[in-house]
Parts: structure tokens; sequence; C-alpha cells
């Protein structure tokens, strides 16, 4: 900590990807990074960051003091926790078997006729090499090319038939492949945690101890936790197919508009909005009345100045400011993003219910301003013996609750297949250019004999 201190900076070795940390629309993102950053914080220090795709470089970088702890929603292995010393425990994960949806299911690792396929140096491979030496009859292969994400997608194409990967993996990676399918489980609640040297220097460690047990009991935790997992919880294959087959097929005729009225506002998440309302269909019509892509009242429609709710350009640029006028009414002390769940729920049921759950929220001695207390007292709202005592009375609490998180995951699943996208259209571009390159005739000048150079004997 002396060091720490005396540099001003906390040198964290931090492993990218989706359950870890990214680069996002707004900068660095992702859980280990918004748990390290926070601990960089509360220290007062600068956090300065050691990225990298490969755990085995994050491990040397820590064997040679280059990192102060690796982080990545590492599973605490035998042979970590044997060759470094594990901070405490902050998650618990469990790691399953992965198969085709459509392919013959697995029930048992007697069952499987081809082998598994892992990263090289994971906790999966180590785990694997446990089962064999317990005799039972595994093969796999470790890979070291590919990262578990690009191995969970080979195993939607086709030429991987199985991995073994944590269940929080699995579950980010089904909103874009949701033909990805548990065959069994593993191994059950594996414990996940940081990294440090092994020395006689406890100051590091006891300053995780006490922000591990701090970040516990302010339910801190919990919330960054609810923030990257708990909308994905819940997983629907159907739904997030079928999804996904609109982003291709239905949502090219509506995206130019999204895009336009969209604001301040990140386009995709006013699509998702649209989606769960509507399924993007500009006829939807509910049996209360609310009709268009986004699914207006008639007041709301006449308080946005929508002509015809009906009209897609129209209903678009009405819901999108709605959403906004909503975001302006919410006080301004919470945060992003629970304050754009805060307004989705409103948009669904109105902001005077949303303020009935927060005020049961801070009667309970909950966070009126956390989203994830908030969510857990709306279903509440359709309780006699609770609503008689609300300001705004009966509300259907419950789907809010749920029409949020279906907003949260639609958007997740939009964004990667936006991203995806734009990526293969670079490449594209990019091999056009080559191929123009190519096609251009050669100048008098290229054409000539290079010229010979002699090096000196």
């Amino acid at each position: 900590m002396a060091e720490i201190y005396q540099r001003n900076s906390l040198r964290v070795g931090i492993l990218h990807g989706p359950t870890s940390y990214y680069i996002g629309v707004d900068g660095p993102t992702g859980f280990e990074y918004e748990l390290a950053k926070a601990l960089a914080d509360r220290l007062g220090v600068e956090l300065s960051l050691a990225p990298s795709f490969d755990l085995e470089e994050l491990q040397e970088k820590l064997a040679a003091g280059q990192v102060d702890f690796i982080a990545g929603g590492l599973t605490l292995t035998p042979s970590r926790t044997e060759r470094f010393r594990a901070a405490p425990a902050y998650r618990w994960i469990n790691e399953v078997l992965v198969f085709r949806q459509g392919n013959s299911w697995p029930r048992q690792l007697a069952d499987l006729n081809e082998p598994i396929i892992v990263m090289a140096h994971s906790s999966h491979a180590e785990s694997l090499a446990a089962l064999q030496n317990e005799e039972q009859s595994i093969e796999f292969r470790e890979d070291p090319e590919l990262d578990a994400d690009e191995i969970l997608q080979k195993v939607v194409e086709g030429s991987i038939a199985y991995t073994l990967t944590d269940s929080n993996q699995l579950a980010v990676n089904r909103r874009l492949f949701p033909q990805l399918s548990i065959a069994f489980t593993v191994n059950e609640n594996l414990p996940v945690g940081w990294l440090l040297q092994k020395n006689q220097d406890d100051s590091l460690y006891s300053v995780l101890i006490e922000y591990f047990g701090h970040v516990y009991q302010n339910g801190d935790l919990v919330t960054l936790e609810d923030r990257y997992f708990g909308h994905i919880e819940q997983f629907d294959y159907v739904d997030t197919l079928r999804f996904i087959q609109s982003i291709e097929k239905t949502l090219p005729k509506y995206k130019d508009w999204f895009i336009e009225y969209a604001g301040e506002l990140d386009w995709r998440l006013l699509a998702a909005l649209s989606y769960q309302e509507s399924h993007w269909n500009p006829k939807a019509r509910s049996p209360t009345g609310v009709r268009g892509l986004m699914m207006l009242t008639l007041p709301t429609a006449k308080q946005m100045g929508v002509h015809s709710r009906i009209d897609p350009e129209e209903s678009i640029d009405g819901g999108s400011r709605y959403l906004q006028l909503l975001l302006r009414r919410i006080p301004e002390r919470i945060p992003m993003p629970d304050r754009l769940w805060f307004a989705l729920a409103a948009y669904n049921i109105g902001w005077g219910h949303v303020e009935d759950a927060r005020r049961l929220t801070q009667r309970d001695g909950a966070d009126p301003d956390k989203w994830l207390e908030v969510k857990q007292r709306l279903p509440l709202l359709r309780k006699k013996s609770v609503y008689q005592h609300t300001r705004f009375g009966f509300a259907r609490g419950d789907e809010a609750a749920m029409y949020v998180e279906n907003i949260r995951r639609y958007y997740d699943t939009l964004v990667g297949v936006d991203e995806r996208q734009q990526l293969e259209d670079r490449l594209e571009l990019q091999r056009q250019k080559l191929v123009e390159q190519l096609a251009e005739p050669a100048t008098a000048e290229q054409l000539a004999e290079p010229e010979v150079i002699t090096p000196p004997l």
C-alpha cells in the first residue's frame, strides 16, 4: 500500500471480455472495471489498467510485480490459489457444459462423442483435468488461439461440438446466440475473486478484505451485479431468436427514424423500447387503446403533438420526446443508468406509480433512488392491502419491472448485433479498397526492374 500511495496509482491487470472489461460507447466499462475503479476512488489514487486477452500473460505480469492484482471474473482454482494469494471471493458461478440447440442432448459426460474444447490455461481446462484424474473418460483439448466467447460462437456455428463455460459467461452470450444450450452442470458454486502476489506484505490484502466487506454491507456489490447480470438471468430461447430475426428483417424499415429522433438517447435503446411495446408493428393496438410503434396513449400523443399514432415516423418522434420528458422529471441526484430504468418504468405505468413504489422502498428503510430496491417493491402495487394506502392506487407493478428488464435485454442484444455489423462493414470496406488497389494498373516505375544492391563483403 505504501508503494501504491507513493506512485499514486493502483495497477490492475484486467481480462478483456463482456463480463469483465471492454470499451463501450462512453469509454471503459464492465463489471470488473467498475469494481476496481470504485476501489481506486476509495483509496484516492488513479486506476492504471493493464488489459489483456491472455490470462497467462496477466499471471506473468502479476508474478513479475508489474501489477498489484489481476481481475477478470477468475475462478479461484487450486492451481491459481497455490501460485497466488486469493482476495475474498465476491461471486459464485457454475461451470456448465454447452452444446448447440437442436443437436443430440448429452445428459452426462459418458454421452459425449467429441472432445470438449476450452480456452488454454483456463479454469475449465483445470476442472476437466481434475475429472480425468478421477478416472472419468473425458476427452478435451485446449485451444491457445480462441477466447471463451469465440469458442461459444464456434459451438453455434457447429465447428465445435461442446465446451465448458461459466454460467454468467453463457448468460451474456445467449443474448446474441440463443442457440447455446446447457447440457448439464459440471461444477456448482465455484468462488470468483482477484489474485495477488504471495508475499509477506499483508497491507493490500487487508485493504481488500475491508473493501469487499464494505461493498457487501452497503449494497454496492449487489447493485453492480444487478446492473450487469440481473436482467439476463431469465432466458427465453424463442423470444431471443425472434428478436434477432426482427433486427435483420423489420428494423431496417425504421432504423433511420430511430437514429434521427433519438435526441439525447441511444437510438438502440429507443428501438428496444419500441420492440417491447409493439414488436415494431406500426399498427399495433392494445385493449386499453394505446397504438403504434411506441404504443402512445391518446393524451400522450396530443401532449407530444402526434397527429397519427399509427404513422411510424410520428410515433417514434413522439415516443422519444416523451421518454426524454420523463427523464427530465426524475430527480437529478439519481445517477444513470438507474435514472433511465425509472424513466422506462414510468413510460409503462406512469411516474406517479413509480413514486408510490419509491415511497414504499423508503418506508422499508431501503434506498428509493436505486432501481434494484424499487423494482422489488413494484409488484406490491397489485395488492389491495398496499395500494389502498398509496397516492395513485392500483398498478401492474410486476409487469413494469419485467417490462424494464426486457428492454434491457433487447438493448444488450441490439448493441451486440449492431457492433458486429459495424465491424463486418469496416472489414468489407477494407477488402474493397484492397481489391481496388490490386486492380489499378501498375505504373512504369513499378514495372521497372528493381535495383540490385550488393552488400559489402
